[in-house]
């Protein structure tokens, strides 16, 4: 599942990552890592996020398609 922080912040607050990482009081560097994929928030911060964005966890991660995984394992 791939997070999407960054489409959830523009769309629940109007904000930039950066204003995020302002608010959430976190350095840029980790807000954009979590936007990019190579990190992921912990449980805590998690929490933090939905809190902040007024959010519910599944609105932050977008699931695949079913089909694209069910043609991932075919191809395989």
């Amino acid at each position: 599942m791939k997070i999407k922080i960054k489409e959830t912040v523009k769309l629940k607050k109007g904000w930039s990552l950066y204003k995020l990482a302002k608010v959430l009081n976190l350095p840029q560097q980790t807000v954009y890592s979590w936007a990019s994929g190579r990190t992921q928030p912990s449980y805590e911060n998690m929490d933090r996020l939905c809190e902040t964005l007024n959010c519910n966890i599944g609105d932050l991660f977008e699931a695949e398609p079913v089909q694209q995984k069910l043609n991932l394992v075919v191809n395989q």
